[in-house]
């Protein structure tokens, strides 16, 4: 069995590399990228391998691949590993809400993965943070409606992104090559272009892939996103309007219980979830429970959860996914 990484040298590709010996996943490793980091070698289960060129011969011995790269990449090389029969799983959004194409988050949907035809959708990743967050709250109390802030760590924006944290955080005027504004010291209140309605992208992702994965088309979503000069992390504050009466003490103990989650939640005591806490491993940490004091009905709940954007958010979920197909 032979394994491909596409777009093998960028912040993703190469957290999918860790992942994979991490997990200790069966199989060859095969790394591609552009013409310019051809031959660059990164060592995986004590053995170096080469980057090679990604062209249309690339998946001729192949079987999976793990997609790493943007949409306009991932259009053009897709057809060559379908002609190959190659099985992807892939981190981009070009097929995230094709009707063909199961989108999956392993804790919440992996059922949906037998249901493919040579593709698997990556989500999002602040989508993935948050339903792996709710998940078991939705299962209890039904959840209609939710209002999501999202505070999205720089990573999301690949390794230009660190980059200019990293630079600006030295010295503030030196410009931005991911961002529209400087990052260091600032947020933004952007990411994704907006259309008519004033919302981005990426505030719709969080209704319409969430949808999807739940497999509810009445779910209603209020997403606004903001980039904050944290390295990889993201951090969101939900609040979640249910179907019947939330009870505090049960959401605690649903998510003590919960797949992909750690409970985070003694607020007196200063615990509670935080970005620095959650880099570098694979699960979302949840807390600040309170009950909406607005809401006299007693179905709404406000939480805060994190979890690391390149692991969870991205690289982890796709080895996961791809764990699940070999099984």
């Amino acid at each position: 069995m032979k394994i491909a990484i596409v777009g093998a040298t960028g912040a993703v590709g190469q957290q999918m590399l860790q992942c994979l010996e991490e997990r200790n996943v069966p199989g060859e490793l095969k790394l591609l990228a552009s013409a310019r980091s051809v031959g660059k070698k990164f060592t995986y289960k004590g053995q170096e391998i080469a980057v090679e060129e990604l062209c249309e011969k690339s998946f001729e011995d192949v079987d999976y691949a793990l997609g790493a790269t943007g949409n306009d990449i991932t259009k053009k090389w897709m057809p060559w590993a379908q002609k190959n029969h190659v099985v992807v799983v892939d981190n981009s959004s070009a097929y995230r809400l094709d009707k063909d194409v199961p989108l999956v988050i392993p804790e919440i949907n992996p059922e949906d993965i037998q249901k493919h035809h040579g593709l698997i959708a990556n989500p999002n990743c602040a989508t993935i943070i948050a339903l792996v967050a709710l998940n078991a709250l939705r299962k209890e109390f039904g959840i209609k409606r939710m209002i999501v802030s999202t505070y999205q760590a720089v990573s999301g924006a690949g390794v230009k992104g660190i980059h200019d944290l990293e630079v600006q955080s030295k010295d503030p005027s030196v410009p931005s090559t991911a961002f529209p504004y400087q990052i260091a010291y600032n947020l933004i209140p952007q990411i994704g272009d907006f259309d008519d309605l004033g919302i981005s992208k990426e505030e719709w992702k969080m209704q319409n892939e969430g949808r999807k994965i739940w497999h509810d088309d009445n779910l209603l979503v209020s997403c606004t996103c903001v980039r904050v000069p944290i390295f990889r992390s993201h951090s969101e504050s939900i609040f979640i309007e249910c179907e019947k009466e939330v009870d505090v003490e049960k959401a605690r103990a649903l998510i003590n219980e919960a797949a992909g989650c750690v409970l985070k939640d003694d607020p007196k005591n200063g615990v509670y979830p935080m970005p620095l806490d959650t880099t570098n491993q694979d699960l979302v940490f949840v807390g600040r429970f309170r009950k909406d004091i607005s809401d006299p009905t007693g179905h709404s709940l406000s939480l805060f959860c994190c979890g690391d954007q390149i692991r969870k958010g991205a690289a982890t979920n796709a080895v996961q996914i791809l764990q699940e197909l070999i099984k």
